[in-house]
């Protein structure tokens, strides 16, 4: 059983150890489950995007210079256990014709088959939890259906405008492809941004480049060592960030956090703290290389994304302009 396997199934059985209102009886401090923005909120930190900080940040644009930020997908493209998709490509009704009506009009459609959560992708706040409570209190009894959720769906993330950072934490530990496992602390993110001279600030989307996605080239493959360990966000990172108060926090890794996990941190508590605890969305498998060796630190960032209602997770394909 891959390491990735191990950390689902582990998540599965002390998922079904406890329901309902037991499980909001077993936390400790529950400060977390009401957001600042209310109540009846559902979009977290995407609250604290606006016009004015979308106008800043297309100020940012001296050069038109456009980065696509997300993998091109296909089955090979490693994902989270059990995760998979597949394509099929059909022509209705013309197999056995020369095509439809007197112009002979062909054409071409497809079905995706597989997982929202696969390549680059957006997590939602309904994605993670703590003991089935997510996001401002919603107990997962209450809204997650077969269906699709009655709440936090992806469809209420509105589309993402603002100014992006990008942290070269390749260029900052002085590794070409930084080690599985190295956690971004605090001091890590503070002395990286110093390094660069760019100052992460409130409404901001971040990313991180490690060079982990050079394993996911054909020259250098190790698409089960990409799958199955990682460098990411540490836990006095992840606090840090959400402190300054970032909307969104994204690197070019399948899951963000360093794993293996740091000692004393949880199974993916990273998650915890930035979508449960504080509605900050997380990007994984950002395609950050060509913006790190142009040197951008800051630029425009847009996302757009396809509205499935109820759904948790989405592929996405942002766009960097500087």
């Amino acid at each position: 059983m891959t390491p990735l396997k191990t950390l689902a199934t582990a998540g599965l059985i002390s998922c079904a150890l406890m329901t309902g209102s037991a499980l909001a009886e077993s936390h400790g401090d529950m400060a977390w489950t009401k957001s600042k923005y209310g109540p009846e909120d559902e979009i977290g930190a995407a609250n604290l995007l606006t016009p004015d900080r979308a106008k800043a940040a297309a100020g940012l644009v001296t050069e038109g210079k456009t980065y696509s930020l997300g993998l091109t997908l296909d089955s090979t493209v490693p994902a989270f256990a059990p995760r998979s998709m597949s394509i099929a490509i059909l022509q209705p009704g013309q197999v056995n014709n020369s095509g439809l009506g007197p112009t002979k009009t062909t054409y071409n459609d497809d079905i995706f088959m597989g997982w929202l959560g696969i390549g680059s992708q957006i997590d939602g706040l309904g994605h993670i939890g703590e003991d089935h409570v997510y996001y401002n209190g919603n107990d997962g009894s209450d809204f997650v259906a077969a269906d699709g959720m009655k709440k936090l769906g992806i469809e209420k993330v509105p589309p993402i405008v603002t100014r992006g950072v990008l942290l070269n934490m390749s260029k900052f530990y002085g590794q070409d492809i930084v080690t599985e496992g190295t956690a971004y602390t605090r001091d890590d993110i503070m002395a990286a941004a110093e390094a660069q001279g760019v100052e992460i600030r409130e409404g901001d989307v971040v990313l991180f480049h490690s060079g982990w996605l050079d394993l996911l080239k054909e020259e250098t493959r190790d698409a089960a060592r990409y799958g199955s360990v990682e460098p990411g966000l540490g836990k006095s990172g992840a606090e840090y960030l959400a402190e300054i108060g970032v909307v969104a926090i994204g690197a070019d890794t399948w899951g963000l956090e360093a794993v293996p996990f740091e000692e004393g941190v949880g199974v993916f508590e990273v998650h915890q703290i930035l979508l449960a605890h504080h509605g900050i969305y997380i990007l994984e498998n950002m395609v950050t290389e060509e913006l790190a060796a142009d040197g951008v630190t800051e630029f425009m960032f847009v996302l757009g994304h396809a509205k499935v209602r109820g759904a948790v997770q989405m592929i996405i394909n942002p766009v960097a302009i500087r």
